[in-house]
């Protein structure tokens, strides 16, 4: 039988939950620094954030799968394991491509720690208090995804013994050894009674996808976009294509596909990723570009490049935390509050940078960074609860992971695209031009939002066809 989750248990089970959120946040204020010190271009620091995403994402999912099968606490504590260990080869990393590398396998094994600790709060803790459990993880992966800016500011400009931007990685070692030997004394071993199979070809030929997308636009406008970078981009299609079949026909023999068709095809479910995909995606994309303009475009050092984006965190912490009473009292109208909000936001950025304001005084933009980390917050939580709601039942678990999945995925391209965008408008323009081609589809994203929830997106997504 299955020992309860007591207090210190979730406690170190939310600890855990941090590093893979922090840490795929935590480079980005360190971007101009590992720039300057392994001499990278702007899509070598795009692969380096985005090395990261593309291997959580394809492996996010594959891990719930083996934690429900060989023992979630098992599992936990070996993505603990290998994480540390991948960070210490990021923190030693002699070059670029070293350190894209330990990148791709940090963030693989990154992908083993958010399923076990989800699944370990369903699993022991009691229904009527599995929302609170579940909305302080989500409290505490936002403030870590926007802290982690801070932090990282904070740690490169330490330059304790000379690190400088790896003491980031560095710092990953004790935190990760500390979070394997909290594991292993308070938090419970649980498995599924009835584990689905893992789906290789379907793993497989997701990883396939995003690779022939996310290659080319991170290569493309560097190299002056080459044949086989418009080839892969044309093979898209048919990867996608190619990865719908065989989960069809995963599923129609009975076993588990990675992404179950029938889910996808449920109106609500994909109306409601059809609608964040964007909004993260440009989120992503802004919180690249974001520290670059601060550091190389106005001057700031890593710690005030930093500091600057606190209001941010603190922002982003508050409206996760008022999401469920905003949908309470205003429903799927939370949501366009949200996006009205970050739009709000977006235009006040835009105005310091047009006038020039933002050039003189990074701390005009706190206003404006407030206003986008609570609207953010909203919209996501918001439609992320919309979502949940409408996946049924039976496919509960795997619909949560499938999300996630989404959410990880959308942001990485986001970031290589957008990547993309801005390092090539640099070429010709200043940093707060090329931001602001940023900030203008961040605010496009959010205006999306607020035309699919007025013509009735957002309402169907309350829909639930349990």
């Amino acid at each position: 039988m299955t020992r309860p989750l007591t207090g210190p248990g979730l406690a170190v089970l939310l600890f855990a939950g941090l590093l893979p959120m922090a840490d795929a946040f935590i480079v980005n204020v360190s971007l101009p620094t590992i720039a300057t010190s392994l001499a990278a271009d702007n899509a070598d620091l795009c692969l380096v954030v985005a090395g990261y995403g593309i291997a959580f994402t394809v492996f996010l999912t594959l891990g719930g799968r083996l934690g429900d099968a060989y023992g979630r606490r098992t599992v936990l504590l070996l993505g603990l394991l290998a994480f540390t260990a991948a960070s210490m080869v990021c923190a030693f990393a002699p070059t670029t491509g070293w350190l894209v590398g330990a990148r791709i396998a940090q963030g693989a094994a990154a992908a083993l720690i958010p399923p076990q600790v989800l699944g370990t709060i369903s699993a022991t803790t009691p229904p009527a208090r599995c929302p609170r459990s579940m909305s302080r993880h989500t409290a505490v992966s936002g403030l870590a995804a926007m802290g982690a800016l801070f932090v990282g500011g904070l740690l490169t400009s330490v330059d304790l013994w000379g690190t400088s931007w790896r003491l980031i990685f560095l710092v990953n070692l004790p935190v990760g050894i500390a979070a394997v030997l909290l594991t292993a004394l308070v938090v419970p071993e649980t498995r599924s009674a009835t584990p689905a199979g893992i789906d290789p070809r379907g793993t497989g030929l997701l990883a396939v996808a995003g690779l022939l997308l996310l290659i080319p636009l991170n290569r493309g406008p560097v190299l002056g976009w080459p044949w086989w970078t418009v080839a892969m981009l044309v093979l898209v299609p048919a990867a996608g294509y190619a990865l719908w079949r065989v989960e069809t026909q995963v599923s129609a023999a009975g076993r588990a596909p990675l992404l179950p068709p029938s889910l996808l095809a449920t109106p609500a479910v994909r109306r409601g990723l059809l609608t964040v995909v964007p909004f993260l995606a440009a989120w992503a994309g802004c919180l690249y570009a974001l520290p670059l303009t601060l550091q190389q475009g106005f001057g700031l050092d890593p710690l005030w490049a930093g500091l600057v984006v606190v209001p941010l965190a603190a922002a982003f912490l508050a409206g996760s935390l008022t999401v469920p009473a905003l949908r309470a009292h205003l429903g799927d109208r939370a949501t366009t509050c949200g996006a009205l909000a970050q739009a709000g936001g977006v235009v006040w950025l835009l105005s310091c940078v047009a006038t020039g304001v933002l050039a003189t005084s990074a701390w005009s933009a706190l206003p404006g960074l407030a206003l986008v980390g609570f609207g953010q917050a909203v919209v996501v939580g918001s439609t992320q609860i919309s979502i949940l709601a409408a996946i049924p039942t039976r496919h509960a678990a795997v619909g949560g992971g499938v999300l996630v999945t989404t959410q990880q995925g959308a942001m990485t391209i986001g970031v290589t695209a957008l990547g993309s965008v801005f390092g090539g408008v640099l070429a010709v323009s200043p940093h707060s031009a090329a931001f602001g081609v940023v900030l203008a589809v961040q605010l496009a994203a959010g205006l999306a939002v607020v035309l699919a929830v007025r013509r009735g997106i957002g309402r169907a997504l309350t829909v639930s066809p349990r």
